[in-house]
């Protein structure tokens, strides 16, 4: 396996991984059958650049996002920990409607979540 495609089959698995999504979620949303996906994923595929604006796509990042080759997740995550540290500049009141706002959108996930899977059964 080349250098490249090790960094962009591991940053599609951190990626997958960093949105809690299986091979499986994945594979449908980029039109390929799991088993392909899975090849690509450990590196004994190499995808096309269509396939990469496929995984771009469904993962939620630029394609550029998958030829990156440190530290990713902390890349990708830094938006969010700046927005948690501004939160400490929040006044009490001002805190706590956002944590009512924050749980009030865990709370509808949870629940649609639990309605998709009551569904597909």
């Amino acid at each position: 396996m080349n250098g490249i495609v090790s960094i962009v089959s591991d940053n599609i698995k951190r990626l997958r991984e960093l949105k809690n999504l299986s091979q499986k979620e994945v594979a449908l949303g980029i039109g390929i059958p799991q088993g392909q996906y899975s090849r690509i994923e450990n590196g004994k595929v190499e995808p096309t650049i269509s396939t990469l604006e496929k995984f771009a796509k469904v993962l939620e990042v630029s394609i550029s996002e998958l030829f990156k080759s440190n530290q990713l997740e902390e890349q990708l995550n830094l938006p969010l920990m700046e927005k948690i540290k501004m939160m400490d500049k929040l006044d009490s009141d001002e805190k706590e409607a956002l944590l009512k706002i924050i749980d009030a959108m865990i709370s509808k996930k949870i629940l649609k979540d639990n309605l998709a899977s009551l569904v597909a059964h």
